[in-house]
């Protein structure tokens, strides 16, 4: 397109139009062709998506061409902006007015221009600026469109424009200041005769003037009404008089200065309006070049943005474009009249491949024959013109240099053609000009005469096309012709599928077999006389006959292969989709695993931490009992140290990671049986190496023990006894700052947590804790009591055991061990 932007640079919008609009197929045919086909209306359907009426009148401009180059290059812009649209972005449209009559001045030399008109151009100026902006933004993502960039006119005329004009055209007091004067001096002079006016009008009596007379203007000269008769009225010029000639209108004599000073003023405003509209239109002048781009731009890209609009509305695909002789390929193609209606469309699927020239179609009446003719005409001249038909992905369509469409009753009483005449007509000129880049299409062809002289007329003719090259498409109700496709090279079979059951048609398209009438079956349905149409049947040919019955076995044969083809089609979903759930399992428990031997490691590190940890504590609480003995005054000191190193050393046997398993203990570490040594508020350490408070002794014999924000019940022989009340008030007192794990960190692991009594944030913290516990002691299960209350605690519960992938499933207990109160979590394996 480099030749359209410099001829654009030279000449203006003229000259870029001549560039960048394709040359219209062979006018008079394809002109008839398109008619035809309703081309025009359809344009009219892509120009209500332009938001200007220049851009709207660009798209109903457009024609096919067979300038392939012309027309990829235009597809490739119009799926450019529909890509970016369809992702929520876009490009922008400005509605601008016409102003090419305003440039067509602006080239006389000496001209000047209208206010109006410098205000649309002021509008087309700034817009334009707008377009460029947006242009820029997408250059990188839509490239081919960012050619369309013009030259903008200078920012600074755009500034003085605004400033000198209101929207409607007129000059502002800004424009100039010796305007600003000159409209001030026009108000003072008028001011001053009125008053001048008003006071002598007011100054005659009743029977020169009536009490309701005002000052008026005539001839565009100020002047006051009196009454003819009137033997007082002032001297003065007569400018006018009333309907009833009762009433003069005079202007005074003494205010004859007054209204030449106002018209002198009125002048001096003229002049010096004038002149401004004469500077504002030289400020232009020099612009002209880039004006013609600005405006150019404006209309391409409103041009542009409607076409993809259209694309997107009507979830059109960019399709593959050759120039004919190539393969045509429509996929999930659609009437565009049809789907601008309410009536749901059912897609075709149309392929010919090179060898494949001629396509002839057949079945019963209302079966969308026509459309499909007028559709796939359609779809060529829409690509051809730049504008993405209603095609879906891998569509290809080849670029025809004419198309020919005999479509419906061409009868002429004034041109004394009867319908078969005008068919041959029509056959003539396309015989005259077919080729190989020509589309035909033919809607009942060999109608309007005998049946078999028309089937062979008809014959011949698509011979005759096959044979040149030309892609045609024909529909006809002559069982002779179905006969074709199986002794001619290039023509095959097709028909839109009828529903044998209902006599209703489905508008499907099949290749390669021909469809059945149905006549007499849909005569049959509308209440025929069933003698008559057994008299009927008896008199069909018994070729016609068997091939109808071969018709009609070929159709079953077909629903059945498509319903075996559906349901191996949903079996292969499915299939798909079980692999796909199988995968995604595989790919968990993977993750799984990996998470595990990670928490492994990291409970391995953290458990020689707290050892070391206890350790260090209990080395230096030993040492600081050392320190105490070496310094002891009295027995009672030394007995203390004494006491307080044991206990050390005895804590420091014990450190995490030794075996803690054994009996329970009663108080000072004696082995028992029950909860008959233990109370409330002793210190103890379970079993798995944690340690915590006593906080309930329960009637089954089993304890609740406190471990930070954890509870836990335990059996007392998994417990070993720590210290008393009044001996752990004195460690807490005595023992140095703990600089290890918290409690809640070291929470040993158990089949049961109760949270009761917790808040909701309490409960979460605990169950993270009691699960992370569990899963590294490699228990099987988990319960939870979290009672049933207000569901607080249970739906935080609920949201932690949801989430957590080691889970392999959790619910409610059985009613009889808490119901809904307690969730039973089971890890998985």
């Amino acid at each position: 397109m480099s030749s359209g932007a410099a001829a654009r640079s030279r000449n203006g919008v003229q000259a870029q139009s001549q560039a960048d609009t394709p040359l219209p197929l062979a006018p008079d045919r394809s002109s008839e062709a398109l008619d035809t086909l309703e081309y025009s209306s359809v344009l009219d359907l892509v120009a209500a998506f332009a938001v200007g009426p220049l851009g709207a009148e660009r798209v109903r401009s457009r024609r096919p061409t067979d300038d392939l180059t012309w027309v990829r290059l235009e597809l490739a812009r119009v799926s450019e902006i529909a890509g970016l649209i369809r992702r929520g972005d876009g490009l922008l449209a400005e509605p601008i007015p016409d102003v090419t009559r305003a440039l067509s001045h602006l080239r006389i030399e000496g001209s000047v221009l209208e206010g109006i008109d410098l205000v649309a151009l002021q509008r087309v100026m700034a817009a334009a600026r707008n377009v460029h902006q947006d242009l820029r933004r997408v250059a990188e993502i839509a490239p081919l469109s960012a050619q369309l960039i013009g030259s903008l006119p200078d920012k600074k005329i755009e500034r003085r424009l605004e400033q000198s004009l209101d929207p409607d055209g007129n000059l502002l007091d800004t424009a100039s200041p010796a305007l600003a004067h000159a409209r001030r001096e026009v108000q003072a002079s008028r001011q001053r005769l009125l008053r001048r006016l008003e006071t002598l009008l007011r100054s005659l009596d009743s029977s020169a003037a009536s009490g309701d007379a005002s000052v008026t203007v005539r001839g565009n000269r100020y002047v006051i009404p009196v009454r003819r008769d009137s033997r007082s009225r002032p001297p003065g010029i007569i400018h006018d008089e009333s309907g009833s000639a009762g009433t003069l209108f005079i202007e005074p004599s003494e205010t004859i200065e007054l209204g030449n000073a106002l018209r002198e003023a009125e002048v001096e405003e003229e002049r010096e309006t004038l002149r401004v509209l004469r500077e504002l239109t030289g400020l232009l002048r020099p612009e002209l070049p880039r004006l013609h781009e600005s405006l150019e731009m404006c209309v391409a890209v409103d041009d542009l943005v409607a076409r993809a609009r259209y694309a997107v509305d009507i979830s059109a695909e960019l399709p593959e474009v050759e120039l004919a002789p190539a393969p045509l390929r429509i996929v999930n193609g659609r009437h565009p009249l049809l789907l601008a209606g309410d009536t749901p469309v059912i897609p075709f699927d149309l392929e010919l491949s090179e060898s494949e020239r001629t396509v002839l179609i057949s079945g019963p009446n209302t079966g969308g024959k026509t459309v499909l003719l007028k559709a796939v005409g359609l779809a060529a001249a829409l690509g051809a013109s730049g504008i993405i038909p209603p095609v879906g992905l891998d569509s290809r369509l080849p670029i025809f240099r004419q198309i020919y469409a005999d479509i419906g009753d061409r009868q002429s009483i004034a041109a004394s053609l009867s319908t078969f005449s005008a068919h041959v007509r029509m056959l003539r000129g396309v015989l005259d000009q077919a080729d190989e880049g020509t589309l035909v299409l033919l809607d009942e062809i060999g109608s309007g005469t005998d049946p078999v002289e028309g089937a062979a007329l008809a014959s011949a003719t698509l011979v005759s096309l096959t044979r040149r090259g030309a892609v045609t498409l024909a529909t006809t109700h002559l069982g002779a012709l179905k006969e074709l496709a199986s002794h001619e090279p290039g023509i095959v079979n097709g028909s839109l599928q009828f529903d044998a059951a209902t006599l209703t048609p489905t508008y499907r398209f099949l290749k390669g077999v021909p469809g059945r009438s149905y006549g007499l079956a849909i005569a049959r349905r509308l209440g025929l006389p069933g003698e008559v149409l057994d008299d009927a049947n008896a008199r069909v040919p018994d070729g016609e006959r068997r091939l109808d019955e071969l018709l009609a076995a070929v159709e079953d044969r077909e629903g059945q292969l498509r319903e075996e083809q559906r349901r191996a089609e949903e079996h292969r979903l499915e299939l798909d989709s079980l692999a796909t759930r199988l995968q995604t399992q595989e790919q968990v428990q993977t993750a799984r695993e990996a998470d595990l031997k990670r928490r492994e490691k990291e409970a391995e590190r953290e458990s020689k931490r707290q050892a070391r940890a206890f350790l260090l504590e209990a080395r230096g609480r030993v040492e600081a009992a050392l320190d105490l003995a070496r310094g002891a005054v009295d027995a009672a000191a030394a007995r203390e140290a004494r006491r307080l190193v044991e206990e050390g050393v005895k804590e420091a046997g014990e450190a995490p990671g030794e075996d803690q398993a054994g009996t329970g203990v009663g108080v000072d570490g004696q082995p028992g049986s029950g909860t008959e040594n233990l109370e409330i508020g002793y210190k103890v350490r379970l079993q798995s190496g944690g340690t915590g408070e006593i906080i309930e002794l329960r009637s089954d014999g089993k304890v609740v023990v406190a471990a930070g924000a954890v509870r836990m019940v335990a059996d007392p022989t998994s417990v070993r006894l720590i210290s008393g009340r009044e001996e752990r008030r004195t460690r807490i007192e005595t023992a140095p700052p703990h600089r290890g794990a918290s409690v809640s960190e070291r929470a040993p692991a158990s089949l049961e947590i109760d949270l009761r009594g917790m808040t909701g944030d309490e409960a979460e913290s605990a169950t993270l804790a009691a699960v992370d516990a569990a899963v590294l002691a490699d228990q099987p299960f988990l319960r939870i009591i979290h009672g049933m209350g207000t569901g607080v605690v249970r739906d935080r519960v609920q949201r932690v055991v949801s989430r957590d992938r080691r889970i392999s499933r959790y619910s409610f207990a059985p009613r009889n061990q808490g119901g809904t109160g307690v969730t039973i979590v089971e890890f998985s394996g």
